[in-house]
């Protein structure tokens, strides 16, 4: 089958801010309304407080999260097998896979919940090494089943019920011999003999199998119905129809349950493929998200591989992209940062503008396509603005910032002073919040050289605010410094209100640095001082690049 994955992933990068958040979410909107493309908007990380505070004023949901793009078994062709409910006959699971020409069947009870499985081999070991005669007793044989199986009529008796007791005797013979052989509730294969027929009911046998498809007499069929004995009329004689009976019971009592080795969509390939590597079975059955049984898989179909299909938004730093981008086809990328490592295997539309947000890029993007931008995406376009340019003060800012917030506030229906005020204090909020939630709200990894250092930032509106935050983060750095493996750290407390940024870092020479960075610095304890900085992309960052090409 055509693989179950046929999306198209637009996410921004790891610890995502609002931008990367919201230009997802709108991106995703424009391709699918400009174009075929089915695409989705995703999240490899968590939502901090700002975005959640602008996704919910404007009704919108959060995108899926993704931390992972890696192939995975939804990636591979699923062979579309058929299940066979557990009530199959085992004649009928031999003619299926003999028509099938397949050597496993898949067995499901209701609603597609995978049972167990029974090969070819274990279909004709029941059929050919099968002499108890206890067998359909034991599986619970449905009358149906018999029925089908001896291609009979039920003649007398409930096509519901089934064998719940007894054992199986074919040519009993004559009432003399049957007198000590059949027992209550067994089932007895016989002829046209009225006196066998009879004496078998009298014995208490809960089915009659009557051969050649004699006709029964009415006398017995009454005597049947009083004794609540089911009659069976075949067309086979006694010895075909032996031969064939045991061949009612249902799949289920043969099938394999223990052990059996299932695959989800989500597995990912190089783990299937190491399991598989490992064993001697040829078919898998693979579950959907659900827990559904949907398929199955050969080594073969690992051949044939379709890796996720994704758009970048917000970034183009493989340090800062989903787990697992390299091993995705990259189609598009949308950023407004400098150029970065990331690499594609292939050519790609990349759109790199020099503007404070990606969510303008998509904007013009949206005009360029003469594609009406609905109110919910208007505002979180205009928050993701709003958010980067820090409400205009940000030196990254520039006029088409400006004249795209403008025309979303109006489609959105906000006051954007008010609006962004009530935003920034939202994110500024920080009870429940453990020290590496704040710490992950908006965190990047940046590498010059063989330099690697992390900056993360915080936009407060108020000083209490920022200094919780700052009381909050300073046990912390050398921590996320290790768990994040990066000898350098720096975190920007960002007064919104005060176009300030107060530094507090991490790692041996991190002080120097940022000294090296920005001169004659203001210190108050571990914090550097930086009035008029609050841009990571367009005063930190490259100050700090600065120093490691100088050294």
């Amino acid at each position: 089958m055509e693989p179950t994955n046929k999306k198209i992933y637009v996410m921004g990068h790891r610890n995502p801010d609002t931008d990367s958040i919201c230009a997802a979410i709108s991106y995703a909107y424009l391709k699918t309304a400009a174009s075929e493309m089915e695409c989705v908007a995703c999240r490899a990380g968590e939502i901090n407080r700002e975005t959640e505070f602008a996704l919910n004023h404007f009704g919108v949901p959060a995108p899926r999260l993704v931390t992972d793009v890696s192939p995975q078994v939804e990636d591979i062709d699923i062979r579309v097998e058929e299940p066979i409910d557990e009530e199959t006959s085992l004649k009928d699971a031999w003619s299926i896979l003999r028509d099938r020409v397949i050597d496993t069947l898949v067995i499901t009870a209701k609603v597609r919940a995978l049972s167990g499985a029974t090969t070819i081999t274990d279909t004709a070991t029941a059929n050919m090494g099968n002499f108890d005669r206890a067998t359909l007793a034991q599986a619970r044989t449905s009358y149906k089943n018999l029925v089908a199986t001896l291609d009979g009529t039920l003649v007398v008796g409930d096509e519901n019920g089934r064998v719940e007791t007894g054992r199986l005797h074919a040519n009993a013979g004559t009432p003399e011999s049957m007198e000590g052989l059949v027992k209550p509730g067994d089932i007895v294969l016989l002829s046209n003999r009225y006196e066998s027929q009879f004496c078998a009911i009298e014995l208490g046998a809960s089915i009659l199998v009557i051969c050649m498809n004699a006709q029964v007499p009415q006398t017995i069929l009454r005597l049947a119905e009083e004794r609540n004995v089911a009659i069976i009329r075949t067309p086979y004689d006694t010895y075909e129809a032996s031969r064939l009976i045991s061949q009612a019971a249902p799949v289920r009592h043969y099938m394999t349950t223990q052990n059996l080795l299932t695959f989800s969509v989500n597995t990912p390939v190089e783990n299937a493929r190491k399991i598989m590597a490992q064993v001697r079975h040829r078919y898998f059955p693979i579950l959907d998200s659900e827990g559904k049984y949907c398929g199955v898989i050969s080594r073969r179909n690992l051949l044939n591989l379709h890796p996720k299909q994704l758009i970048l938004v917000d970034h183009n730093e493989r340090t800062q992209a989903v787990e697992g981008y390299d091993r995705a086809d990259i189609l598009e990328i949308i950023d407004h940062h400098r150029l970065g490592s990331l690499e594609t295997t292939g050519p790609v539309f990349f759109r790199n503008m020099p503007v404070g947000c990606t969510c303008t890029i998509i904007f013009q993007m949206f005009l360029e396509n003469m594609v009406e931008i609905p109110r919910e995406i208007a505002g979180v376009m205009l928050s993701a603005i709003l958010s980067d340019t820090l409400m205009f003060r940000s030196p990254t800012c520039t006029p088409q910032d400006e004249q795209a917030a403008t025309a979303l506030a109006t489609i959105a229906g906000v006051d954007m002073e008010e609006y962004a005020q009530q935003m920034f204090e939202a994110g500024g909020d920080l009870e429940g919040k453990s020290p590496e939630e704040v710490f992950l709200q908006d965190f990047k990894i940046f590498t010059s050289g063989e330099n690697r250092f992390g900056v993360g930032q915080g936009s407060y509106m108020t000083q209490k605010n920022r200094e919780a935050a700052q009381d909050l983060l300073r046990s912390y750095l050398p921590i996320a410094m290790q768990k994040q493996n990066v000898p350098l750290l720096f975190y920007m407390f960002t007064s919104v209100r005060d176009t300030t940024t107060y530094l507090m870092m991490a790692g041996a020479g991190a002080r120097e640095v940022v000294e090296e960075a920005f001169g004659q610095v203001e210190w108050k304890g571990d914090l550097a001082i930086l009035p008029g900085v609050v841009s990571r992309k367009k005063q930190l960052i490259p100050a700090i690049l600065k120093v490691f090409e100088q050294t």
